[in-house]
């Protein structure tokens, strides 16, 4: 019963969408009406408010952070509760109860699952994102990038079976969220960074 909690509480957590949060309490649109539609940090940006959009990543990589640390810091050796209240926060984030089951693509949330399941793997993982987003200014090619280096990062450093399939899952699940974003990278319609409001596209 205690697991079921925890993984519940999890994905609970998961589904807090602070992209909607702050944006009501920073009297800004809502982001799921402008820009791409994804209530997360990069389209919070496009409003201006760039203490919005910091809040949101934050936010959303703490709640993702908070799950993890506490699973394994009550269940130190439970390998496989961990890595389900790392899936379920993360599919909190995507999947939120909370905005009819639609979220973020959940890179923030992802990037704490993976500080809270190894400092470094969140750490590389960070710096990988920060790189390929400053070189390209496309936030989605970061995220891909990052998502594919995941889980070679966590076999290298020989994290538990469970974590590396979690971490692969995550992965996969990133990377099939950004399928709008791969075709208009692809044809060159992919919103930059710090790119002003526009009429929602699925992107």
């Amino acid at each position: 019963m205690l697991t079921i909690a925890f993984v519940v509480a999890a994905y609970l957590l998961g589904s807090i969408s602070f992209a909607v949060v702050t944006s009501k309490a920073f009297g800004i649109a809502d982001p799921r009406t402008y820009g791409s539609g994804n209530p997360g940090a990069t389209n919070v940006l496009r409003s201006g408010k760039k203490a919005a959009a910091a809040l949101t990543l934050l936010g959303d990589a703490v709640k993702g952070w908070l799950a993890v640390f506490l699973a394994m810091h009550f269940f130190p050796s439970a390998s496989l509760l961990i890595a389900l209240v790392a899936l379920s926060v993360f599919l909190g984030h995507v999947f939120p109860i909370f905005l009819g089951f639609k979220g973020g693509k959940g890179v923030a949330t992802a990037l704490g699952v993976l500080l809270a399941l190894s400092v470094w793997m969140g750490l590389a993982v960070l710096a990988i994102w920060l790189l390929v987003a400053v070189v390209s200014r496309y936030s989605s090619l970061a995220a891909l990038v990052a998502a594919n280096a995941a889980p070679i990062l966590a076999l290298l450093l020989a994290l538990r079976p469970e974590l590396v399939l979690a971490t692969a899952i995550m992965s996969m699940l990133l990377i099939w969220r950004h399928k709008g974003n791969i075709l208009n990278l692809m044809s060159g319609k992919e919103s930059k960074i710090g790119s002003k409001k526009t009429d929602v596209h699925p992107a």
